[in-house]
């Protein structure tokens, strides 16, 4: 892991530790001085951004920085029925999440680069178990109340946009140029 960390450097490490109700981080001893400090207490309302689902509009906080997303949903009590939290990863890959620290229900849709869903999956508050990807073709994961694509009609294959465009336009313009 160390020849790994020196090779990436910090940022590897942060692409590898993101946690909270959100990705669950690689496996690292107890003891290694390297390893990220979990978040102690849920951390105040991001910048948002409104989604559209299919037909549907969410308001969205941004999880964008490592911390933002190793800390995800941790701690919080409550969530707006149209409210969510994306999470731009920062390379498409097998996405893997998991709820330490989450007191509430949620559901996420793993989504691909070109936005759309190819998974959704509840999460069941406090489960530390990770719930991974059957693919590793995602590059977003949206997290909102427990059973909401449910009560909206959303479902695998449904289309994910921005105020601003397509995802990957919003979070990642480089790559779409």
């Amino acid at each position: 892991m160390r020849k790994f960390i020196q090779a990436v450097g910090g940022v590897g490490l942060a692409i590898l530790t993101i946690t909270g109700c959100s990705q669950q981080p690689q496996t690292l001893p107890v003891q290694d001085p390297l390893a990220p400090r979990l978040p102690a207490k849920a951390q105040p309302q991001l910048a948002t951004i409104r989604l559209w689902i299919g037909a549907e509009e969410l308001n969205t906080e941004l999880a964008v920085s490592a911390e933002q997303q190793m800390t995800g949903m941790m701690f919080r009590t409550n969530m707006a029925e149209n409210a969510g939290m994306i999470f731009p990863l920062s390379y498409t890959r097998q996405a893997s999440f998991w709820m330490m620290n989450c007191p509430l229900p949620l559901s996420a849709a793993y989504i691909d680069p070109d936005g759309i869903i190819q998974e959704i999956h509840d999460f069941q508050p406090f489960n530390t178990n990770s719930v991974a990807s059957a693919t590793e073709n995602i590059r977003f994961v949206l997290e909102t109340p427990q059973g909401w694509f449910k009560r909206h009609n959303i479902g695998v294959g449904t289309a994910v946009r921005t105020e601003r465009g397509s995802l990957l336009q919003t979070f990642f313009p480089l790559e779409t140029r």
